[in-house]
């Protein structure tokens, strides 16, 4: 970065959700118990499938992925916030807010390439079935995980190529609990309405390519479990509903934020504390509830628990 484009705010002053003491003490409270549950119910799945041979398939690897990165999804904001509920004035670092915007397109980019991959290992494993197991290979599954990371890097980095170069030197107030580039551009001492576009652009056809790619997955998926028995497409629609709503959820936020931004400050704060606490906490509740196998694991998990436990 050139000497003159250097910035001369060393700092951002971040506003935060509310500014009612006693309300920050129950929001401390609150997002620290679903932060914990987050990262702990993250680890269990992992573990879970790393642990168990019984789930040692291409569904259940791309599942211990998006644990994985809904896990650092959810890290990369959410301790900030909730120490600053502790706070006076919260702030944060010009270099913390560039590292908050990398990674919070970073993580967010690889999760929507990844929710594309668990919906192509489902297409081939109803559409496909007789050659699922050579399709979706270990090496073609740690093919799509490690392309579905490079994507994301790219996506962050070309973000921030134009971010870290802006002019900061006047305002510094954000008004949220974490830096995102919307936030970030308005600050900048420049006329920044096309750059806005620009980079609303850049996420949103990430975003929209991303979802096109989901509904033709989930179109052919339907078609096919239309066409077969009752108990095969009963079986079928268990599984995929549960990717479903992980996909509504996680894409309809992304959308309204990037794609169709509304300008009312209390609805960006919901949809962004939603997008970085309640869907890292939603997906693991969603894939464990209502698969079978994750809750016979978790039986099996416990029973062995419980008798190491009787025998010591």
């Amino acid at each position: 970065m050139d000497r003159e484009n250097q910035s001369v705010v060393s700092e951002f002053v971040l506003l935060g959700l509310c500014h009612s003491w006693n309300t920050q003490v129950l929001l401390f409270m609150i997002f620290f118990m679903l932060y914990l549950i987050v990262v702990s119910g993250n680890i269990v799945i992992v573990i879970l499938i790393i642990t168990d041979p019984h789930l040692h398939s291409p569904m259940y690897f791309l599942l211990a992925n998006l644990s994985f990165v809904d896990m650092w999804l959810s890290s990369v904001t959410t301790p900030k916030m909730i120490t600053d509920f502790l706070r006076e004035n919260s702030t944060i670092s010009f270099v913390g807010c560039m590292c908050q915007i990398l990674f919070v397109h970073f993580v967010g980019g690889c999760e929507m390439v990844l929710l594309v991959v668990m919906a192509y290992d489902r297409y081939v494993a109803i559409c496909k079935p007789l050659h699922y197991s050579t399709i979706m290979s270990l090496q073609r599954c740690l093919g799509l995980v490690v392309s579905s990371w490079a994507i994301g890097f790219v996506h962050a980095m070309s973000q921030m190529v134009v971010i870290v170069q802006l002019p900061f030197c006047g305002p510094r107030e954000v008004d949220s609990f974490f830096c995102d580039i919307p936030l970030v551009i308005k600050l900048a001492c420049m006329d920044s309405y096309n750059l806005e576009i620009l980079m609303n652009s850049d996420s949103g056809v990430l975003a929209m390519t991303c979802f096109i790619l989901l509904l033709i997955s989930y179109t052919y998926i339907l078609r096919t479990v239309h066409r077969s028995s009752k108990t095969g497409a009963s079986k079928a629609l268990s599984t995929c509903t549960a990717h479903i709503t992980v996909v509504v959820l996680f894409f309809g936020l992304c959308i309204f934020i990037y794609v169709w931004p509304v300008s009312i400050t209390w609805v960006d704060k919901f949809l962004a504390v939603f997008y970085s606490v309640i869907t890292p906490l939603l997906n693991p509740a969603i894939y464990t509830l209502r698969n079978q196998e994750m809750k016979n694991t978790m039986k099996r998990f416990r029973s062995y628990y419980m008798d190491s436990k009787v025998n010591t």
